[in-house]
């Protein structure tokens, strides 16, 4: 049986290959695919619960990270190089969205202050604010800013006051509309010109699509996920790879306020 991941990606696929020859074919075929994916999601309870995760599964997975990290050593050098990129000048701040077990948060040193955004940031024992400042020595305190999120939430945020917005292994976990609402929210933190670089599912690969069959990651693809950023008004400038798995999108808000201009570089899979 097509799980509703699958027959999401059939749609995208029909609606690509639309041609005078085939249109009343793929017209009602992507009908009855869409009637058939509606129905799917409206009616499958465990397939809505599984949407969007609630704190106590984001506690569970960030303890299961501190013994087992998915990031191996290889891709997580690749990810710090691009960070890095963005870090040439000190007079804005960066934002980072669910730092969890902090695998990156000292990576932003550069940056005037660092802030970071988090479900669990003074929630349950797995207090982000403290794990993170560990990492830290006690002349860097100062520079960190912790603030909790509900959702989207990123008000305590200043405006205009961040070159660069991160996230890892987060956003994969997020429905389409949640990443929207995300992308809307922080177009106020950014200055203009300034990047976000941010990982994303993409179920065109094996890998994603098992993820999100699973009901561990959410669906997302490539496609989708250009739309959404292209409809909330930033300029996509790479999405790419590292490896499977770990699809990446960085694009930035239009201006010339930032004085960084990144580079793509080559080093990541085709």
């Amino acid at each position: 049986m097509l799980s509703i991941e699958e027959i999401k990606l059939l749609i995208e696929k029909l609606e690509k290959i639309k041609g005078e020859d085939f249109q009343q074919l793929l017209d009602s075929n992507l009908k009855i695919l869409k009637d058939l994916a509606t129905t799917i999601e409206v009616n499958n309870s465990e397939m809505i619960d599984r949407l969007d995760k609630t704190i106590t599964w984001f506690k569970i997975d960030t303890e299961k990270k501190k013994e087992e990290p998915i990031v191996d050593e290889l891709t997580r050098k690749m990810i710090q190089a691009k960070i890095f990129q963005f870090g040439k000048t000190n007079i804005y701040n960066s934002l980072e969205i669910g730092p969890g077990t902090g695998m990156f948060s000292m990576d932003f040193r550069a940056w005037r202050l660092n802030y970071f955004v988090d479900l669990l940031i003074t929630t349950f024992e797995s207090n982000v604010e403290r794990k993170i400042r560990k990492k830290f020595p006690p002349a860097h305190q100062k520079y960190l800013k912790f603030h909790n999120t509900d959702k989207t939430e990123c008000s305590a945020i200043p405006s205009n006051s961040c070159n660069l917005v991160f996230s890892w292994d987060t956003f994969v976990f997020f429905t389409q509309q949640h990443i929207q609402q995300y992308l809307h929210d922080i177009k106020r933190v950014l200055i203009p010109g300034g990047y976000c670089f941010i990982q994303y599912a993409d179920c065109h690969f094996d890998y994603d699509l098992a993820q999100a069959k699973r009901g561990y990651w959410n669906y997302n693809t490539k496609t989708a996920m250009t739309k959404i950023i292209e409809d909330e008004g930033y300029e996509v400038i790479e999405m790419n790879q590292f490896r499977p798995g770990a699809n990446y999108a960085i694009f930035r808000m239009p201006g010339k306020q930032n004085p960084v201009v990144y580079k793509i570089s080559e080093l990541e899979l085709d």
